[in-house]
């Protein structure tokens, strides 16, 4: 945190100064209570107008000192409004960052809903964390630092008592709030279990009522909920031991202080004087130290509070540029696939020393039983994941030398479940080319064939579509994600199951719009509708993690006992002479 804290050193270095200054000023005050109490008390030989000018005089400088304390704290508090909500921006944006730097993988093991509740998490962590040090720590350091001295100058068994008292004191606060951190890292884990387990349930709410799932998921959510109610329960309980054990140090303490003060008192060594002074300094510091239990157990619970979102912003990313990459250079290059063996675990290798050559411009089908690593292949070619022997090629460039946003910037993607932004359908179209000009986004909607339904809606282009893009149906979402694409112009297309939310009518419209996206570039295209891919330049059947045939449509049909043929036969053999 002060990495981030650092950047704005004068305004910080201007709050701490601010706070210690004031601090000062608020010890200095008691001084001349002791003073006014003393002259009332009649310990000096004054007369009555020399009496009435000192305590006036003692009034006038308490006053004065209160105003110095006062400006110093409000000046102090412009700055700290300024500072803090600017530190806060960073980390949250550094968090937002980190987070996008991790892997598909990553994502894929991670509720986005417990994501989103860890940076939350850690921007207010920072926020209590400061106002521990500077509201909490560092007025009660300037508080005790002054009280020692000034009790030690009056006597020094009145500072030798209070030391010992004050590292009892705070030394059980810190031994046990340390203690007790061990709970509030749990709680922090339940907590955020639960939220997952809340976001999980309200994405799947359709699933839910489908299925009639209510019942189940109230259980769930019961069950994680009860857990954290406990362990919120267990950590407030806590908390008021540690409550009880202060209150009853502070007994002690105070009647320690006021007993040897009377002795002292006695033997004329302390004046009246001084037991205002001393109970001037019990009472600010007693304030200030039942704040100290509580900030030391605030700090510890802010410290397991972005414990989580820290541990993911300084590990590494799976996926990571080679040392020294450079962006991708494409020139019209081929993509090969050489030797390529990739697993998702120890037990499930999907590829098995896959080679596969597509030439520059050609336009080539993946087919295959589910499961045979079709999508996969997509997957690596985008480096979602890093394979474990052999090479990817685009042209001559391994792919695990160049960085991965020019790899990624050379392929546009029409996924088989379109996921959109909660924007409008404008912004949505725009994200394949942020620069692109209305007029762009409109002619890559007519050429997906979507431009028809958005001048339909209310809004038009300026139509929300929703979380993910529910307000619109499953073949609207693909044709938005296929307009995006036509934007996007990248030189290299992946088409994912494109035109599988599609009705028979819709996918037709759109067939021609494909052909003219996939002009002059190099296609990958995944498909289960076998009647989508018969013009495509070579079609290779995938099967357990590798190429087991390959030719055109018209060739492939002729292979008999062919996976493809037998395909071809389940679905149009009825129908097709």
């Amino acid at each position: 945190m002060w990495t981030y804290a650092s950047q704005y050193k004068l305004a910080y270095f201007y709050v701490i100064g601010a706070v210690i200054l004031s601090e000062t000023a608020n010890i200095v005050v008691p001084l001349y209570y002791k003073k006014f109490f003393d002259l009332l008390a009649g310990t000096q030989t004054l007369t009555a107008d020399e009496r009435t000018s000192g305590l006036v005089g003692a009034i006038v400088a308490v006053l004065i000192f209160h105003a110095i304390g006062w400006l110093l704290w409000r000046s102090m508090g412009v700055v700290h409004n300024w500072l803090q909500p600017s530190v806060m921006a960073d980390i949250v944006q550094s968090a937002h960052a980190s987070l996008h730097r991790h892997s598909y993988a990553f994502f894929l093991d991670n509720f986005a809903g417990s994501l989103v509740r860890k940076v939350g998490r850690i921007e207010r962590a920072y926020e209590e964390l400061t106002d521990q040090l500077q509201f909490r720590y560092i007025p009660l350091a300037i508080m005790i630092t002054g009280n020692l001295v000034v009790l030690y100058l009056r006597h020094y068994l009145l500072a030798v008592i209070l030391l010992v008292w004050m590292v009892v004191f705070i030394a059980f606060n810190i031994w046990f709030s340390m203690w007790k951190m061990k709970y509030d890292a749990k709680r922090v884990e339940i907590d955020s279990e639960a939220t997952g387990v809340l976001a999980d349930s309200i994405a799947n709410a359709v699933t839910i009522k489908l299925f009639t799932g209510f019942g189940h998921e109230r259980s769930l959510y019961q069950e994680v909920t009860e857990r954290l109610r406990r362990m919120q329960m267990l950590t407030w309980n806590l908390g008021e031991i540690t409550d009880a054990m202060q209150a009853g140090l502070m007994f002690v303490i105070e009647f320690a202080l006021m007993y040897t003060a009377i002795h002292f008192w006695q033997r004329g060594m302390l004046t009246i004087g001084d037991f205002a002074l001393i109970q001037g300094y019990l009472v600010g510091m007693f304030g200030k130290l039942w704040d100290l239990g509580r900030a030391i157990r605030k700090t510890y619970e802010s410290i397991a509070d972005a414990s989580e979102m820290v541990e993911i912003m300084e590990a590494s990313p799976d996926i990571v540029d080679a040392r020294g990459a450079k962006p991708l250079s494409f020139q019209g290059g081929g993509i090969t696939f050489q030797n390529v063996y990739f697993s998702f675990n120890k037990t499930r290798r999907v590829l098995k020393g896959l080679n596969v050559a597509i030439e520059p411009g050609q336009k080539v089908a993946l087919v295959g039983p589910s499961g045979a690593g079709k999508t996969t292949i997509t997957k690596l070619l985008l480096r979602f994941y890093d394979i474990e022997r052999g090479k990817i090629l685009i042209g001559n460039q391994n792919i695990a030398k160049v960085t991965q946003e020019s790899l990624r910037a050379a392929i546009a993607v029409v996924p088989q479940e379109p996921i959109l932004f909660h924007r409008t359908i404008r912004e949505n179209i725009r994200y394949g080319r942020p620069g692109a000009t209305d007029e762009e986004v409109i002619e890559a909607a007519k050429k997906a064939r979507c431009h028809e339904f958005i001048l339909e809606l209310q809004d038009g282009y300026n139509t929300y579509v929703g979380e993910r893009g529910v307000k619109l149906s499953g073949g609207e979402r693909q044709r938005v994600a296929i307009a995006r694409a036509i934007l996007k112009d990248a030189p290299i297309l992946v088409l994912d199951e494109a035109t599988s939310s599609l009705d028979s009518e819709s996918e037709q419209l759109i067939q021609q719009a494909l052909h003219e996206l996939m002009c002059d570039k190099t296609a990958i295209v995944i498909a289960h509708r076998l009647s989508t891919i018969m013009e495509m330049d070579r079609i290779l059947v995938i099967d357990d993690g590798r190429v087991v045939d390959d030719g055109t449509h018209s060739q492939l049909i002729r292979h008999k006992g062919g996976i493809y043929k037998n395909l071809w036969e389940i679905q149009a053999g009825g129908f097709v002479n």
